[in-house]
């Protein structure tokens, strides 16, 4: 109870192969392997620069933080501000 039956799936299958063809389904099952493909593909290269990126982070000293001071005495919060 509750769930579909392997004839049930026979039948939506058999159903869809009518409504599309097999052309259609050939098309679509061979245009969704390559986005499949070029998904994987994409990643590892990902992964790849990550690395490199990682690695280079690490080699690198940090970089120091400047402080304005302009910057510090300019900003003001939503309460400092006046209503005009």
């Amino acid at each position: 109870m509750g769930g579909i039956s392997i004839w049930q799936l026979l039948i939506i299958a058999f159903i869809v192969l009518l409504l599309f063809g097999t052309n259609k389904l050939k098309t679509l099952g061979s245009d969704l392997g390559s986005a499949m493909r070029g998904f994987r593909k994409a990643m590892k290269e990902d992964h790849a620069n990550d690395a490199v990126f990682s690695e280079k982070m690490i080699r690198e000293k940090p970089l120091k933080k400047e402080v304005r001071t302009s910057e510090k005495k300019n900003h003001k919060t939503s309460h400092q501000r006046k209503k005009v």
